[in-house]
């Protein structure tokens, strides 16, 4: 949110300097995420004077150019060489003497300099209006009013606006502060505690009253939906003259970022902004059959918006109609083309309303109109601002574009609000906050931000919160605002922190992800964050009832929340390959989504690793070799590892959208997936290069550490052996039927099984192959012996005859 220093300090009883004020706002929780210059004219015309030009010649080597000379009330007149057409002498004129610095209203800033120009020399410029960012044209030399006396500054002559323009990070919870009053309200507040006085108040804007028009324009209003609007104020004004908005309006709205469009509009902005109350100002003209109707209209109803785009309606949008129920505006969210204020408009009938912040919201995110007025709406208002908010901007259309009021305000408020009750001790506010307030305290702060004590007594009050703060729901809330306006910063920090020990959970869960990601991230991955929310066309395969669907998805794209993991982070791949990134290793830990029955909509954690590209860089010392299974199978195994589980069984399987496809189990319970993406996929997201892809189940692996201690053994003293031994098997005997061969047999000496070397030849036998395979064992104990290790290595062959019917190569 962007509040303006000038503007805020109408409504402050002292003026603090922008700089205390950015203290105070941040110390109050409404922090100052940056505090810029403004300046209506930049560089406000610093350095530049007016000058009379008491002499005019022509330039003696050049036709275009004259000599003048330029009285600018200092002493001796300064000479200036000047192309302007229409220089002559007696005009009073802006001079830019050496050392001014001006800014064109386009192009760069200039300095003056002492210059030659043709062979003559310039102490300074003339300017054009646009020369120094007055304006735009250039057809010559700016001349004023020739009664100003030399001398006298630009500045004090076009008194440019300079103000102060900070931009505060506002929380949900402070819909309060969304105006300058708001702001005011709470600086108050905070100066009164802070200067222990009580008459510190907000200064708030007189309204005048306006002369009613000759000729009454009576304009109804009937709500048919008083859930989706509680109240509804409205005025009829006529004689109104649209026109440009004065200086001071304009310079205040373009200060915090808003662009002026006309008298009118530009008002109702300003209320918006000074009071936080929302307006719209229909043209009365437009109202047919002499009515304003509140209403829901039918699902598909064409509605022609501001912006010139037909929309079409659900059946939840809350609209502002004519008497004929023609749709004039999307209640608290846009404006219609045909109703809005024109350049001919003279009647205008003003709207000032309280809109339900549940509807807003939904309307707003349903037609992708983040207006102001929507946010507003959405975060809550305070329901007894609307009258307050409607006289000022009345009284303000009297002032500035003539406009009476032609009818009494009509105010439909069926059911008042009823005020918030809260009842908190002493005891409470202090313990939860870790700081001792007196009670006087206490009741001085919650006062001067609009609270009402109703009744107290040494150990307890119960107050009665104010509409402006709609957020106000609980005992916790009240200590938030004592300690926001006191100042967190005195809050003190004790020398002594008692706490007990607890015994956390095995295992932690935040400690597990941080390894496993500091493993991955020392290995050259990076951590990526996909959207949950994907485009449903990815999973035509599935059972679209298994789907969770947004029920108000903001783009075709974005309409389920994901099912599986490896699209989302395909996406990701195909952008960096896009901006040749080619050599990628991803990971990211998230969540799929499922639908299993109305309301039952069960979450899966994940680990997911995605590889593309080469391993290391081409360069002379080493071919590139591209990332293949095995590089991705190593990282499956090396988590493990890190984690201190046990070495995973990895089976062949069919799972869409891989190939080839594996299952990683553990202890009987699949703990992950994994294979190479399939060329029909990477196809979906115009991928030309391999993609490998593992996913691990993250709750399972939390699962399986639960049941398994781990602890840290002392690095054995006695040596390992090492034995060799060839095998002559099946083609279809995999790797694993010999690790669980060799598990078979029962000894703790047995700690490590290595493949190194697969070879195929007819020599071996139709369907034979050999591996080559490595025993690594080890005695805590002892040393081995040569007869420990042969009476291992014949227990092992043994297994390898009978179970896989291998033969030992000699």
């Amino acid at each position: 949110m962007t509040i303006s220093y000038n503007w805020l300090c109408d409504y402050l009883p002292v003026k603090p300097t922008p700089e205390e004020l950015s203290v105070i706002l941040t110390a109050i929780g409404l922090e100052v995420e940056s505090l810029e210059r403004f300046e209506s004219v930049k560089g406000s015309l610093e350095g530049l004077v007016i000058g009379e030009v008491l002499s005019v010649e022509q330039h003696p080597n050049a036709d275009k150019l004259r000599l003048t000379k330029v009285d600018i009330g200092n002493g001796e007149p300064l000479s200036i060489v000047c192309g302007a057409p229409n220089v002559t002498t007696g005009q009073k004129v802006v001079v830019a003497p050496i050392g001014a610095t001006i800014y064109p209203s386009t192009g760069e800033p200039l300095t003056m300099k002492k210059a030659k120009i043709r062979g003559e020399e310039s102490f300074g410029m003339i300017c054009a209006e646009d020369e120094i960012g007055l304006g735009a044209s250039h057809d010559g030399i700016l001349v004023l009013d020739s009664s100003l006396k030399p001398g006298t500054t630009a500045r004090e002559l076009f008194q440019p606006v300079q103000d102060w323009v900070y931009e505060i990070g506002l929380t949900p919870n402070h819909m309060d502060a969304m105006s300058h009053m708001g702001v005011a309200r709470d600086v108050c507040a905070w100066m009164n505690n802070h200067e222990n006085t009580a008459v510190y108040q907000v200064r708030k804007p007189g309204i005048h009253a306006a002369t009613r028009a000759a000729q009454p324009l009576n304009i109804g209003v009937e709500v048919k939906n008083n859930e989706a609007c509680p109240r509804y104020c409205g005025q009829s004004i006529t004689g109104v003259k649209v026109g440009p908005s004065p200086a001071w309006i304009l310079h205040r709205l373009l200060a915090i970022g808003v662009r002026p469009i006309n008298n009118i509009v530009d008002i109702t902005n300003y209320v918006l902004h000074e009071t936080g109350q929302p307006l719209h100002a229909f043209d009365a003209d437009q109202v047919k059959g002499g009515k304003v109707v509140i209403q829901n209209l039918p699902a598909g109803t064409v509605f022609l918006s501001l912006d010139g785009k037909e929309r079409k309606l659900d059946a939840g949008d809350l609209m502002i109609c004519d008497g004929e129920n023609n749709p004039m505006c999307i209640a608290g969210v846009f404006g219609g083309l045909n109703s809005g204020v024109k350049a001919e408009t003279t009647n205008i009938f003003l709207e000032s309303a309280y809109f339900s912040a549940t509807g807003i919201r939904k309307t707003s995110v349903r037609h992708g109109l983040r207006t102001d007025a929507a946010v507003r709406f959405e975060k809550g208002l305070d329901i007894g601002l609307a009258p307050f908010a409607l006289e000022r901007a009345v009284a303000l259309i009297n002032e500035l574009a003539h406009g009476a009021p032609a009818s009494d305000i009509a105010d439909v408020y069926p059911t008042p609000a009823v005020h918030k009750h809260i009842d908190i001790t002493y005891a409470y506010i202090n313990k939860l906050s870790g700081h001792t307030y007196a009670p006087e305290k206490v009741k001085n702060i919650l006062c001067t931000l609009g609270f009402t004590v109703h009744s107290e007594n040494d150990m307890e009050l119960r107050v009665t919160a104010p509409l402006h703060k709609p957020d106000i729901n609980i005992p916790a809330d009240i200590v938030e605002e004592v300690m926001r306006i006191d100042g967190l910063d005195n809050i003190p920090i004790p020398e002594f922190v008692r706490m007990v020990p607890s015994r956390q959970a095995q295992p932690d869960k935040e400690r597990v992800k941080e390894k496993v990601a500091d493993y991955l991230a020392s290995n050259g991955f990076s951590e990526i964050f996909t959207n949950s929310i994907t485009n449903s066309q990815y999973y035509k395969h599935l059972d679209q009832d298994s789907l969770v669907t947004m029920l108000n998805s903001l783009t075709s794209d974005l309409d389920v929340m994901r099912p599986s993991m490896l699209e989302t982070g395909l996406e990701r791949i195909a952008y960096n390959l896009n901006r040749r990134n080619e050599d990628l290793l991803f990971f990211e830990f998230g969540k799929t989504y499922q639908k299993e029955a109305v309301g039952q909509y069960p979450e899966t954690a994940h680990l997911s690793l995605y590889l593309t590209g080469q391993k290391l860089p081409e360069n002379w010392m080493h071919k590139s070799q591209p990332v293949d299974f095995y590089y991705l199978k190593s990282f499956i195994g090396n988590i493990l590892q890190q984690l201190a589980l046990p070495a995973a069984q990895m089976t062949a399987s069919h799972i869409h959208g891989l190939q080839p496809a594996f299952e990683i189990a553990l202890n009987g319970k699949t703990i992950a997936v994994a294979g190479g993406v399939t060329p029909q996929k990477l196809k979906e997201f115009d991928i030309k290069q391999p993609v490998w892809f593992a996913d691990f189940y993250w709750e399972e692996i939390l699962q399986q550490l639960q049941t398994k201690d781990s602890f840290y053994e002392e690095i054995p003293r006695f040596p390992a052996v090492r034995r060799d031994l060839a095998l002559v098997l099946d083609k279809a005997v995999t790797f694993a039927a010999v690790e669980t061969a060799a598990r078979s047999v029962k000894t703790s000496l047995l700690q490590h099984i290595n493949l190194f070397d697969v070879f195929e030849s007819e020599k071996l036998g139709a369907g034979k192959k050999s591996y080559a395979v490595s025993f690594t064992f080890q005695d805590k104990q002892k040393t081995l012996t040569d007869q420990d290790t042969d009476a291992l290595m014949n227990k092992l062959v043994k297994a390898f005859e009978s179970q896989l019917q291998a033969e030992i190569r000699k």
